[in-house]
């Protein structure tokens, strides 16, 4: 499978778009890019093994770690990853799918969720 960079930035506009808006419109001072793949530095960063994937990074301080010092600093960034991704799926509805998923798992640090609850409140959008 392949896409085109203007493609799948075109998938991520799309993933932001449909993401709960009350999340979304919340992000402050935060940056929502790609990269082909994870960096050395972000593998060492996530502890990775050489076999494991992944398919995007928040990078920042969480919104609830921030207290009245924070200012003038560097936005947060959350990344996604486009050739991990190409590789796990086979077609454009499953990129996609992976897409969005992945975008409101960063989006879900942002804001300091833990994994239960980031599931929790994905599965509730995913049903309504």
């Amino acid at each position: 499978m392949n896409i085109s960079d203007q493609d799948f930035a075109a998938l991520i506009s799309r993933a932001i778009d449909e993401l709960p808006e009350e999340y979304m419109r919340g992000l402050d001072n935060v940056v929502i890019t790609y990269d082909d793949e994870p960096s050395p530095e972000q593998r060492v960063e996530m502890n990775l093994r050489t076999y494991e994937s992944l398919f995007g990074l928040y990078q920042g301080i969480p919104l609830t770690k921030r207290g009245a010092g924070y200012n003038l600093v560097l936005p947060d960034k959350i990344t996604i990853f486009k050739l991990p991704m190409l590789r796990a799926t086979h077609d454009d509805a499953s990129l996609y799918a992976q897409i969005k998923h992945t975008l409101w798992h960063e989006v879900a640090h942002y804001y300091g969720l833990d994994h239960d609850r980031i599931h929790e409140i994905e599965g509730r959008w995913k049903q309504g």
